[in-house]
């Protein structure tokens, strides 16, 4: 195994959306994942979320299954787990009766609601969970519904990225205690958790509860996105002062005074009904000769196509192929311990598992 996770030993109990992503990064990293699935789950090479791992097909209402779980906890680093909480416990795979079996277990669970709180039962989404965050209220244009940014937020960075750095922040603490612990990552923490520059640039007096109308949600003109003569996008930050400068200068308006203040909110849109203007006068493409690679921090808007085909992300192999379907490579990337190129997902038995990690097979029933 590649990767700077290599050796670590990962049990994953199968979910959907979040949990899966989690254990890809771990995987993708390099850590040997073993995923607990459903009997008669079928490989699919388009379920990008599911590579990487060894797949354990175990139907959990059999206790001679639960046994096989608790076989390879013993000897396993973590475990990590998506359910509602309570129904590992049932399962008779709760935490306690995993780290009975193995101290120094990290037992990592991720939840849109976390453990405890009044909502902890509740079922829920994505959107449910950042909306009481804060963020969700934040996302959208001004005097419009705030708008779902995909479940980018709740699912993929406030959940799946932060049990990741949970499990690996207690897995790091375990080899120096020789104690495991259960991790307890929910989405409504964790969109909060991202919104922590925003809380502090409103505490300041520098961001506003007026969707819309801040410096990085849209109501700044230097930081939007505007539609091009063929109706394709690009994508202008251009905050700092010398930036804005490149910016004006590129599109011939250094010499108009009314693009002066920047930072005159009250200013903003007009000035964006300006900016608007400018960029229709060309296309995307065009647009992209003129400003793409220098200072004045612009970028065109990509679909899914477009994306893997750009030159960046061509020379950086952000994106990769597995089994015809194109997809995401790792990251981040390592200087000494690089991972390998994904794998797709492969069966194996408790057994074949165990004897791969050096252990005695389990006893027959």
């Amino acid at each position: 195994m590649a990767g700077p996770l290599a050796g670590l030993r990962i049990v994953e109990m199968a979910g959907i959306g979040p949990g899966p992503f989690c254990a890809m990064v771990l995987a993708d990293l390099g850590a040997e994942v073993v995923r607990v699935a459903r009997p008669g789950t079928a490989h699919d090479p388009n379920d990008v979320l599911a590579r990487g791992r060894t797949v354990l097909h175990l139907d959990l209402r059999d206790p001679a299954s639960v046994q096989q779980v608790l076989a390879l906890v013993e000897h396993a680093d973590a475990l990590i787990e998506g359910y509602r909480p309570g129904v590992m416990e049932r399962l008779g795979l709760g935490p306690d009766v995993c780290l009975a079996r193995q101290p120094r277990l990290v037992y990592g669970r991720m939840t849109g609601w976390g453990q405890q709180g009044p909502l902890s039962h509740a079922a829920g989404h994505d959107i449910n969970y950042i909306a009481i965050s804060g963020a969700l209220h934040a996302i959208g244009r001004s005097g419009s519904a705030p708008v779902p940014p995909l479940n980018y937020v709740g699912d993929f960075g406030g959940g799946a990225m932060l049990l990741a750095l949970g499990v690996l922040s207690a897995l790091f603490e375990a080899a120096r205690s020789g104690r495991g612990q259960v991790v307890d990552a929910a989405m409504t923490d964790g969109a909060a958790l991202m919104s922590a520059m925003m809380y502090g640039m409103k505490a300041a007096g520098q961001w506003n509860n007026q969707r819309g109308e801040n410096l990085l949600d849209g109501g700044a003109f230097f930081y939007d996105t505007y539609a091009c003569a063929d109706g394709r996008f690009v994508a202008v930050g251009a905050i700092e002062p010398q930036f804005y400068a490149l910016l004006r200068e590129r599109c011939g308006i250094a010499d108009d005074p009314a693009f002066d203040a920047q930072m005159d909110r009250d200013a903003w849109p007009l000035l964006k009904l300006r900016l608007a203007e400018v960029f229709r006068t060309r296309t995307r493409d065009e647009w992209c000769q003129l400003l793409e690679g220098s200072d004045a921090c612009f970028a065109p808007v990509l679909d899914w196509d477009e994306a893997p085909l750009h030159p960046h992300n061509q020379a950086r192999q952000t994106f990769c192929e597995l089994e015809g379907v194109l997809q995401p490579a790792p990251a981040p990337r390592f200087a000494r311990t690089p991972p390998g190129a994904p794998v797709s997902s492969s069966t194996a038995t408790a057994d074949a598992v165990l004897q791969r990690w050096g252990q005695p097979v389990l006893a027959p029933a």
